[in-house]
């Protein structure tokens, strides 16, 4: 025995060792350097003189700290392991503590708070789900009153405790609800063969499960879910306001409906392992969010496997097929499905394949779920075969940012936050219900609508309008008129097989309709313009589109739009993508505005006005064969089109010219061309230029690169001129005026150069002179529109100041109000 714990003491020692000289090569690398010195050293000293006797006593104090360093490291490695043994392996669960407190505390907080919230909230949902969701012998269901009552849920009454689910910690705790106290009132129109109405009352509700509580990004938001679809009951009368004047039984499959309604709501937003949020951000902003413009572009998949697929679609339906095609010959594509609006990408090859799809998504909240629907392409059959999908879940967060989570690995939580709208945030999801197989999407949200008319990127451009105006009308109200410009489309689905498709649309506001004009083509261009009158509650706009066929005209597609918060005066410019068909969008041009009492005329604040200086050009493609080109640049603003003077074979011209149009919002585009005065000018370059978002009076300097080009590049400077009032009260002073005055003497000169020209037989000339000639008619139209811009803008600041100066004045106020009786 003595022996073989020798052996064994021995052979621990030479293990330590070992180690201890492995940490000393890791930590200090530079020692096998010395080994050479201290052999020549030993060498020295055991041959030739010997050395003092502070050197082996020196090595030996070195080594020891060292090992005492070592022997620290250790330890502090093993308590670590055994805290993380403690907290994840040994105990992942710890024990019960039982929360009276807690049920107290919500019993406090639960009338005054809690109850109110949860109802508003709870109510849309019920409310959306309702609308969806009715037996057929319902023909619509109202929701008209929905309160949760004064009887709180009960928490945890068998205790709570912590659990390790991967790397995350989650909260676990007992759910019961068993109240008779809420007030949740229907009423219901009859489907035929019966006929008439009935409410539908609400008078008890069981709810009875495990919830799951997890936080995540360090503690900004919390997501929770039952473990499992919970216990739900719910007691139905029939009556007239809290009345049971009729037993639940009068209706046969009413409770059992309602039932499968709460329980279908609960497993489709918050049981395992889907998850709902609520957020617990620094900072509110208290604005509600109504709505939200997001870019989703559906990147990539990966590990895509048929075999995974097809024994996950075996689980759930118990059917087995057999498969010989090998996953490389797997053709995908994935359906992108926010509410009621779908895009498809293109078929991709492989089990990675790559599809850089950029999709444009519209939410009507302030939430959403992005659902991923990943298909099989089968060229033998007409039908796609569905494999799997994966949601990704959306909100707005009051500090403005946007909070977005997922199914993880293992059903695990994949989170991350956008602090500002542009942030673009990747994510990679793994497919449901499949072994392998994962979709990596990007996510930019590019603006949230709030319910007061403001936008997350247009904060600067409201506050300005404010300043501008005088006053806040952020308010809806009624008297206002709505104007609705529909612009143009783009990608309209065409379903005639013939090849033709003409499209037009159709707007519904409240119970009015109109309808554009005929196009012919799926990238119309309609440029019309409807007024409504605007109605108070929050009504939608509906737009529908169609098609017209021989046999009766075709939809290609539907949309609404949330018109809450309209700012009077200001133009909100939007493309809506078209729900329930393939690919679609419209662009819509929405204002408000009011109608002077008096005599009818509108007053609409104007926005100052745009001044564009195009400096020059440079590294321009060359058009001609001689190497250069005759540059000119064709600027476009909403209905204004201008152009530049020409400048004469060169890459790099300089044009030096100033341009001026109202500031509506409208996008400035900017297209260069070469001019020929045989041939027809070709271009050489477009770009769009970003101003709305500049500060009032503050000039930008930019180079902006050409698009649809190889190279090239143009130099501008852009203003957005806001007026004031008091140095503007004199129209002579006004430079607009004085240069309107010039310009009839421009165009008559230049008339006379125009016959001169054509006298002399000179082309080049003639094209030049001609191309000035439409510069100024441009120029003078611009200078026309930018005073009345003024002059709106004038009359509205004189009205706002006498009706300050009235309501200040009593003896003025008294007056009035006398010679009105």
């Amino acid at each position: 025995m003595s022996r073989k714990k020798r052996v064994f003491s021995i052979n621990n020692i030479e293990e330590v060792a070992v180690d201890f000289f492995n940490h000393l090569l890791q930590e200090k690398p530079q020692i096998p350097f010395f080994i050479p010195l201290i052999l020549i050293a030993w060498v020295i000293e055991r041959w030739v003189f010997s050395f003092s006797t502070w050197v082996p006593l020196a090595l030996a104090v070195w080594a020891t700290i060292q090992y005492g360093r070592y022997q620290r490291k250790l330890l502090v490695e093993d308590l670590d392991k055994k805290w993380k043994r403690i907290i994840l392996n040994v105990s992942p669960i710890t024990p019960l503590e039982h929360c009276d407190w807690l049920n107290k505390l919500l019993t406090e907080v639960w009338s005054n708070y809690f109850n109110p919230k949860f109802s508003k909230r709870l109510s849309a949902i019920v409310e959306k789900r309702l609308k969806r969701r009715k037996p057929r012998f319902l023909e619509r269901v109202e929701l008209q009153e929905f309160s949760l009552g004064s009887c709180p849920p009960s928490l945890a009454l068998q205790g709570m405790r912590w659990l390790t689910i991967g790397d995350q910690r989650v909260l676990q705790l007992g759910f019961d609800w068993d109240t008779n106290e809420m007030s949740i009132l229907m009423l219901a129109k009859l489907a035929k063969p019966f006929m008439g109405t009935a409410r539908i009352v609400i008078n008890s509700l069981h709810i009875k499960g495990e919830l799951l509580f997890t936080p995540i990004l360090d503690g900004k938001a919390l997501l929770f879910s039952f473990v499992s679809a919970p216990e739900v009951r719910v007691g139905v009368a029939f009556g007239s306001g809290a009345s049971q004047s009729l037993p639940a039984t009068e209706w046969p499959g009413v409770s059992s409906w309602l039932e499968k309604l709460f329980t279908d709501t609960l497993v489709k937003t918050m049981v395992e392992p889907r998850r709902r949020c609520f957020t617990l951000p620094a900072v509110d902003l208290r604005k509600k969010a109504v709505g939200g413009i997001i870019y989703i572009r559906v990147i990539s998949a990966n590990k895509l496997s048929r075999s995974c697929f097809k024994a996950s679609r075996r689980q759930q339906n118990g059917t087995t097929s057999e498969d010989n095609f090998d996953d490389k010959d797997l053709q995908t594509f994935v359906e992108v499905e926010v509410e009621e609006l779908t895009r498809r990408t293109d078929v991709r090859l492989g089990s990675t394949p790559r599809w850089d799809a950029p999709f444009n998504m519209v939410l009507h909240d302030n939430s959403g779920t992005l659902r991923f629907n990943l298909y099989e392409n089968c060229p033998s059959s007409v039908k796609c075969d569905y494999l799997a999908n994966c949601e990704i879940k959306i909100r707005h967060v009051e500090d403005d940012s946007t909070i977005m989570w997922a199914i993880g690995p293992d059903s695990g939580v994949i989170a991350k936050q956008a602090l500002f709208c542009g942030d673009e945030i990747e994510m990679v999801v793994p497919f449901e219900g499949a072994n392998s197989g994962e979709l990596k999407v990007s996510i930019v949200v590019k603006e949230w609508q709030f319910s007061d008319g403001s936008h997350s990127l247009n904060n600067l451009r409201s506050s300005s309008q404010q300043s501008l105006n005088g006053s806040s009308n952020l308010q809806l109200r009624t008297g206002r008129k709505l104007n609705v410009t529909i612009v143009e489309g783009k990608d309209l689905a065409a379903k005639e097989k013939s090849g033709k498709f003409d499209p037009y649309i159709k707007l519904q506001y409240g119970k009015v309709v109109q309808r554009s004009r005929t196009a012919h083509t799926p990238n119309p261009i309609w440029n019309q313009t409807f007024e409504f009158d605007e109605i108070s509650g929050g009504e939608y706009l509906k737009v529908k589109g169609f098609t017209e066929e021989t046999f009766g005209d075709e939809n290609i597609g539907s949309a609404q739009v949330n018109l809450e918060g309209l700012v009077d005066g200001s133009v909100r410019d939007v493309w809506i993508p078209l729900e329930r068909v393939r690919s679609g969008e419209l662009r819509l041009k929405i204002e408000a505005f009011r109608m002077d009492d008096q005599d009818g005329s509108r007053v609409c604040p104007g926005n100052g006005w745009i001044e564009l200086v195009l400096i020059e050009g440079r590294d321009l493609v060359a058009a001609d064969l001689r190497g250069t080109s005759d540059p000119y640049v064709r600027v476009h603003y909403g209905s204004f089109k201008k152009k530049t003077k020409i400048i004469y074979k060169t890459l790099n011209p300089r044009w030096n010219q100033t341009l001026e149009f109202p500031d509506d919002g409208s996008p400035l585009v900017l297209y260069v061309k070469d001019h020929n005065a045989l041939l027809p000018t070709s271009s050489i370059g477009e770009c769009v230029v970003e101003y709305q978002r500049l500060p009032p009076n503050q000039m930008a300097d930019k180079w902006i690169p050409l698009q649809g080009v190889k190279r090239g590049e143009i130099h501008i400077q852009i203003t957005r001129k806001v007026p004031e009032m008091q140095k503007r009260l004199s129209l002579d002073s006004d430079p607009s005026l004085s240069k309107l005055h010039q310009i009839p003497s421009q165009i008559k000169q230049t008339m006379i150069k125009f016959r001169s020209l054509v006298e002399d037989g000179n082309l080049e000339g003639l094209s030049t002179t001609l191309s000035e000639l439409e510069t100024l008619e441009d120029t003078q139209e611009g200078y026309i529109a930018q005073l009345e811009t003024e002059q709106m803008l004038l009359l509205s600041k004189i009205k706002e100041l006498g009706q300050e100066i009235t309501n200040s004045s009593p003896s003025l106020s008294r007056r009035s109000s006398g010679s009105g009786n």
